[in-house]
């Protein structure tokens, strides 16, 4: 059966000729860096956060006026290129997510104000909710896509390491471990994400940008060598009903269809774990004999109290309804912590299907991603043996690095424990990854999880926590209902 489907599970699919995964911030703004030094006719960046004091290569020095600092890599472009057009589209983000960034992006409009670079704030959202995309696209011919914000909390690299200088932030602190995944595409699948940027802009702006033309160059960075070539890319998104515009819910139906149709491993990587739509579809899988083992490794700890307060205590409760369904023991919940057990920030949002599908994007496991916020995100589909290894080694790769242990070593460990689990089980000596065990629920916990207090499912129940808990059972029975009909039940 196939998964994606434009107009179900996904907006388009286009041809890619190379696709890169990059693994944590340090690959993707070493990667950023490169190509924009080979942009010849636009850059457009879409995000929830920017902050132009964001260093591409920082060395642990923190100075007032560094030429690293993406802001002043794009005002030196615009000026020096005189056929050059950069734009920046981040969310109108509300005021106490705003004053945690030291009022950045709202501060960036005054770095580029009377400059070549057009920075606007995109308040086109329904109350509430956040424009949560992440995009660079480069003379539409290369773009980055996935969980990765332009911001100075945010580099890391694979080693995740306890104290790292380089992690320094303008305020002369260093920032907590991060890790983030940023898929890279070329050809018509980053020409697609420029058309869908330009829609935003409209949306935006009521401005019709023109495509960039007459650019000769290849703005792919050198250093970065292609994993996937002559690959199909598909695009899929969130779009809220709001005004004129007609509800999105492509990644919602992609997610439910990928558990539906695993076969041996569900990989999970993402920082928010709440929706309980994905519970019921996972427990089901879970209690199947012959069913696929589900890997998910997230934040120990919300990083922010209102996320402590709402997305921890809902995780929580799903945790425990996949605990109880897992009766033939193919269920890990992990977190990452340093070798001095310091926590990892997961903040990519990515999810590995068998060695068939791969998905780098926006959205997290939540309500709000699957029908308030506005997200995006990619997915490529192994349909050749070439395909399907450099999927799984990615996979492997993603699991490795937490471990402190290669990809290749994460292979062999599958072959010869007979799976995922038992691979990490017996690699896992350090206790690098650790269990997720959520605390017992007081009657205020309760509430909020079984309410979703903070994760709305869509606009019309984003102030009516009592509609948002119907709607999420509805929801749940239909699936049940079309999973028995599926199966013959």
């Amino acid at each position: 059966m196939t998964l994606l489907i434009p107009g179900e599970t996904c907006w388009r699919t286009e041809r890619a000729e190379r696709v890169a995964f990059l693994i944590d911030t340090e690959a993707y703004f070493a990667a950023l860096d490169a190509a924009l030094e080979k942009a010849e006719r636009s850059i457009l960046i879409l995000g929830w956060g920017f902050d132009p004091r964001t260093r591409l290569s920082p060395d642990g020095l923190d100075g007032p006026d560094d030429p690293d600092e993406v802001g002043r890599v794009l005002l030196r472009l615009a000026a020096e290129r005189p056929d050059l057009d950069v734009r920046v589209l981040i969310w109108k983000s509300a005021l106490p997510i705003s004053a945690s960034q030291e009022f950045f992006p709202h501060k960036a409009r005054k770095w580029f104000q009377g400059t070549k670079v057009s920075f606007r704030l995109d308040d086109q959202v329904p109350l509430g909710a956040c424009q949560h995309q992440k995009a660079v696209i480069i003379d539409d011919r290369l773009a980055f896509c996935g969980g990765g914000d332009i911001g100075v909390d945010r580099w890391d690299t694979p080693r995740h390491l306890d104290h790292d200088l380089r992690r320094i932030m303008p305020d002369q602190e260093c920032h907590a471990p991060r890790h983030e995944v940023m898929m890279m595409v070329d050809g018509d699948a980053a020409r697609a994400l420029g058309e869908h940027f330009r829609e935003r802009w409209l949306c935006m702006e009521h401005e019709v940008l023109p495509p960039p033309e007459g650019a000769a160059g290849d703005p792919w960075p050198a250093h970065v060598p292609a994993q996937i070539v002559d690959a199909d890319v598909s695009i899929s998104r969130t779009r809220p009903a709001w005004r004129d515009q007609p509800e999105i819910e492509e990644i919602r139906r992609l997610t439910l269809a990928c558990i539906a149709q695993a076969r041996d491993i569900i990989y999970l990587e993402n920082q928010y774990f709440t929706s309980p739509l994905v519970a019921e579809a996972l427990a089901e899988r879970l209690t199947e004999p012959d069913g696929p083992e589900v890997v998910l490794i997230s934040t120990g700890v919300a990083p922010s109290w209102f996320d402590r307060l709402t997305m921890d205590r809902a995780r929580g409760a799903v945790i425990w309804r996949l605990r109880a369904a897992d009766i033939f023991g193919r269920f890990r919940a992990f977190y990452p912590a340093t070798p001095n057990g310091r926590t990892i920030i997961v903040h990519s949002k990515t999810s590995v299907f068998d060695d068939r599908l791969i998905r780098v994007g926006s959205a997290n496991l939540n309500n709000r991603s699957f029908g308030f916020d506005s997200e995006l995100e990619l997915s490529v589909t192994g349909e050749t043996e070439d395909e399907r290894r450099n999927i799984a080694l990615f996979r492997d790769r993603s699991v490795g690095h937490f471990l402190g242990y290669t990809g290749d070593a994460v292979a062999r460990a599958r072959a010869e424990w007979g799976g995922l689990i038992p691979a990490i089980d017996a690699l896992n000596r350090e206790g690098r990854l650790e269990r997720i065990d959520p605390r017992r629920q007081t009657r205020i916990s309760e509430f909020i999880a079984a309410y979703h207090l903070g994760d709305p499912s869509a606009p019309s129940d984003a102030w009516r926590p009592g509609r948002r808990r119907e709607r999420l059972f509805r929801d749940a029975r239909e699936m049940a209902h079309q999973n028995r009909l599926r199966h013959g039940r």
